[in-house]
């Protein structure tokens, strides 16, 4: 991949590729980092706190990033197996006068192969639609509640019971060094404490079965920090502060991953639309693609005649090598076969491919207002850059500085004090 493909991939809001630049790339290390710094009071509490940290915060990372795709392809090879192919959207059981499982068999057989109209034809039956379902509804379920299960319950287990082997160690080795029994008892009790509090960086059918791997991430999130507050340590006077605490974190957390990049990007957009006349909305790697911009110089971009349904996919079907459905394709408005034909298990969601049409129109036509069109491609596409780097570096410094200081602000507002609340109420039990 190259640098534009690179800058692609993390200016992607819908994709989890910036998650992954800004949790393992910046926020993660920043936590550590801030761990270290923390302790560095006492050198033993420092080494071991990091230490948990750094495998607390990289392997929730990984199941949190990595566990969804997993899940999910061991799924799809158990649905296989049971006959049936998880490739068939459910939003085709519902038929309309455009796609539908019965309109797209007739519509392609003969044109794709007997499997693929076989795949369809079989969930033509009732019967076969509710296993199918059900099928789909299992995969969903373990591809969420497995990772929460694994991020909130045993991940946490397995660190602690590794830091718990290095504080026997240094018992051991601090009872036949020395006699200040109080010192080691001291440190065995700063330690536990400080491992008490784990952070981690972790038709309903139809919605659920077709939900993205961003989406699925979310929900993850949403489950880690519901089972974080349910099971917050209470005052020995019943306060639920680390409760209180931590649902503030996780908000700002759950916001500043999901929300405040796409809203960042849309405004970063209109100020380049405003301050400096430049389209900006489409990828770059478009916007460095010169045969495109050839041909929107030369007025040879082909494109639907409309935004109506019917028209975006008879254009798609009828011009599968235009350049318009290529990019669809590539940018997953529409699944193309590799002998170009539009894959007839998909469901193109119509509303997000004349979206992407009117985005081509409104470029071209800015571009071409300018007279000159390949400098007006060059300058969006630096812009667009820069944009895109604005935004992770900006998500990344609210997510690793801003919230940790708002969240220290609203402990100290509701609680008096600046220290952790759930310590203190471990503390307060003893």
């Amino acid at each position: 991949m190259n640098v534009t493909g690179i800058i692609s991939a993390i200016g992607n809001n819908s994709s989890q590729y910036p998650l992954i630049v800004r949790d393992c790339g910046i926020e993660v290390p920043s936590k550590i980092y801030l761990t270290y710094k923390e302790n560095e009071n006492d050198k033993q509490i420092q080494r071991l706190a990091t230490r948990e940290r750094f495998y607390d915060e990289y392997l929730g990372s990984a199941v949190w990033l990595g566990a969804i795709p997993l899940i999910e392809r061991c799924g799809d090879f158990a649905i296989k197996r049971l006959g049936y192919n998880p490739d068939v959207n459910i939003k085709l059981f519902k038929e309309d006068d455009i796609q539908g499982l019965n309109f797209n068999i007739k519509k392609f057989e003969g044109k794709v192969s007997d499997e693929i109209i076989n795949d369809l034809k079989k969930l033509t039956d009732i019967k076969n639609q509710k296993t199918y379902k059900n099928l789909l509804a299992m995969k969903f379920a373990a591809a969420t509640l497995i990772p929460i299960a694994l991020i909130g319950f045993i991940l946490p287990k397995m660190i602690f019971s590794s830091s718990a082997k290095k504080i026997a160690e240094l018992r051991k080795q601090k009872q036949e060094n020395s006699t200040k029994s109080q010192q080691q008892n001291d440190l065995t009790q700063k330690f536990t404490n400080f491992q008490k509090k784990p952070t981690f960086t972790g038709n309903i059918a139809a919605t659920l079965a077709n939900f993205s791997t961003l989406e699925k991430m979310e929900i993850i999130d949403g489950g880690y920090a519901l089972g974080r507050i349910v099971t917050a340590r209470k005052g020995t006077d019943g306060n639920r502060n680390e409760a209180k605490d931590i649902a503030f974190k996780m908000a700002g957390m759950m916001y500043l991953n999901y929300l405040a990049p796409k809203q960042l990007e849309k405004g970063l957009n209109i100020f380049s639309n405003k301050a400096f006349g430049l389209n900006t909305n489409l990828d770059p790697i478009m916007l460095a693609d010169k045969k495109f911009i050839q041909n929107i110089k030369e007025g040879n971009i082909e494109l639907p005649k409309s935004n109506e349904a019917k028209d975006l996919l008879d254009f798609v079907d009828n011009n599968p090598k235009s350049m318009f459905c290529q990019y669809a394709n590539k940018f997953k408005k529409i699944k193309l076969l590799e002998n170009g034909i539009r894959d007839p298990r998909a469901y193109v969601n119509t509303k997000e491919l004349a979206n992407f049409k009117k985005e081509i129109e409104d470029f071209a036509k800015s571009a071409i207002s300018t007279k000159n069109v390949e400098n007006f491609a060059k300058k969006a596409k630096g812009v667009k850059t820069f944009n895109i780097l604005a935004n992770v570096g900006l998500s990344s410094f609210l997510l690793a500085y801003c919230l940790p200081k708002a969240q220290f602000a609203f402990r100290e507002f509701i609680t008096g004090s600046k220290l952790d609340p759930g310590i203190v109420n471990a503390n307060m039990e003893k």
